[in-house]
């Protein structure tokens, strides 16, 4: 699951390099973050993994590792 999510997380924010991202990366942090890659991730998770989430409980997520396991307790 792992390793898989972060290949779509990279993939979506059209990171070149995803080995580079692991379970405590703060994706709020990177360079290619922006609100074109919030809106990325928000349709990634409901395409993927048939999940919708709110606003107000994305902003709580800080890392890679708190979005799966959001993923894993939402399913």
């Amino acid at each position: 699951m792992t390793e898989e999510f972060i290949s779509k997380f990279a993939e979506a924010l059209e990171i070149e390099e995803p080995h580079t991202l692991t379970e405590t990366t703060e994706f709020r942090n990177l360079d290619e973050w922006d609100s074109l890659a919030y809106l990325n991730i928000i349709a990634m998770l409901d395409e993927e993994y048939d999940i919708l989430i709110e606003n107000a409980a994305f902003k709580q997520l800080k890392t890679i590792g708190d979005i799966i396991s959001y993923i894993e307790s939402n399913k």
